[in-house]
């Protein structure tokens, strides 16, 4: 079987073995197809028991948010990749982030890095939503503010003590813009404090109902 009749029987971008095994079915050795066409970068190996096709053998582009979410799960995209694709840090971030209820993993792979950091369950379930990207490859993000909830959970050393170092570290360390902090939902941010059982994300609630109600306060 050529090259060409295996991509036209697998119409994703990114498959796993099950479907890789039933199109070489009529193959008397389907194994040893699998290593000639990794050998040849025809397809590429995530991980095991999941593939991409090679660059020259690609339709287009495969999403690597959709691959984050297969490669360890459940889990879906947050932290510094999350705040990087909404906009609200500006450094570009190569490693995709995410976080899981399981144990926290790293996997470095031939298309990327992939880090996962586990939550409590009760912090994973809230806060995502589907994203529809190109070529139906729909993943799960975090929302902003659940990204920036994760992260700053995720530092373990940060000592923030007072709604006013919790500003200073966001706007200086982070450079976030205080317009965004001021559009967050505080009530959605107390019940992630609360689920994390974060002092920290208490502090990030209270200074984003001081900046909303400073605001208003300016318009009167």
């Amino acid at each position: 079987m050529e090259a060409i009749d295996i991509r036209a029987q697998i119409e994703t971008e990114i498959f796993d073995y099950q479907t890789l095994i039933h199109t070489l079915k009529d193959l008397s050795s389907p194994r040893d197809k699998i290593t000639d066409l990794l050998r040849q970068e025809i397809i590429i190996r995530v991980k095991k028991g999941l593939y991409v096709f090679g660059p020259k053998y690609q339709r287009h582009p495969y999403s690597k948010e959709l691959l984050a979410n297969l490669i360890h799960g459940p889990s879906y995209i947050s932290l510094d990749y999350a705040l990087a694709y909404y906009g609200i840090i500006p450094e570009r971030v190569e490693a995709l982030t995410s976080v899981t209820p399981n144990r926290s993993r790293r996997f470095n792979t031939p298309v990327g890095l992939f880090i996962y950091r586990q939550i409590p369950p009760g912090a994973y379930e809230t806060g995502l939503v589907r994203v529809e990207a190109d070529h139906e490859q729909a993943f799960l993000i975090a929302t902003p503010e659940k990204a920036l909830a994760d992260k700053i959970v995720s530092l373990r050393g940060l000592a923030i003590a007072s709604a006013a170092e919790m500003q200073r570290f966001l706007e200086e360390d982070l450079r976030i813009e205080p317009d965004f902090l001021k559009s967050l939902p505080a009530e959605r941010i107390y019940d992630f404090a609360r689920r994390y059982r974060s002092r920290k994300l208490r502090y990030l609630s209270q200074l984003v109902r001081q900046l909303q109600k400073a605001g208003e306060t300016n318009h009167e």
